[in-house]
């Protein structure tokens, strides 16, 4: 285990698992680092997560991506943040087990505060771009397995996302709406 203090801060999200991770910032006249990932400091916050793939979109502003999940058995964890622009970063939690099933947190993820959201298997996650050329990253810990890439309609989860005319792909809105969707996760965190 490291010594080194930690480079991140822990944000309580009120959904077990769900962690809103504040990285330390290192700023100079160059301009700023930030360390996005650390085993050892997130095994100390009781992140058991080991990345496999990465991955990133860029998005115009009103873009909503979401809301995606992998089911089982390829279901994955995530590690998300935005390097460029902001978007309103959304997750609902379908566990059904969950103190918190079916109720969603929302957060705006920007480059400025470089803060990440650590989403445990079992939550759909989703945002709306705010700004042109939003850039989000997306670290996961089990490969994209596409027979297991599943969602749910974005505008079904009870959330007020603040956009008329929102731009989505054809595969996000033909995603089944929440009030009929069998949700495959049990745990609850």
């Amino acid at each position: 285990m490291s010594t080194a203090p930690s480079p991140f801060t822990s944000v309580p999200t009120g959904f077990p698992g769900l962690h809103l991770l504040r990285p330390r910032l290192f700023r100079d006249q160059r301009g700023t680092f930030v360390k996005t990932f650390h085993a050892e400091h997130f095994a100390a916050l009781g992140l058991a997560f080991a990345p496999r793939e990465e991955f990133y979109s860029v998005s115009a502003r009103n873009v909503v991506r979401g809301m995606h999940f992998q089911a089982p058995p390829a279901a994955h964890a995530k590690l998300v943040y935005c390097a460029r622009g902001r978007v309103l970063d959304v997750v609902v939690d379908l566990r059904q087990e969950s103190p918190r099933y079916r109720k969603v947190f929302g957060r705006e993820l920007n480059a400025a505060a470089a803060e990440l959201l650590f989403i445990p298997v079992g939550f759909a996650h989703g945002f709306l771009a705010l700004e042109d050329d939003s850039t989000m990253v997306y670290q996961t810990d089990v490969v994209h397995t596409p027979d297991c890439d599943a969602g749910i309609a974005w505008d079904s989860i009870g959330f007020a996302w603040p956009v008329r005319d929102a731009i989505l792909s054809e595969r996000d809105r033909g995603f089944p709406r929440l009030e009929t969707f069998a949700t495959p996760f049990r745990g609850g965190g």
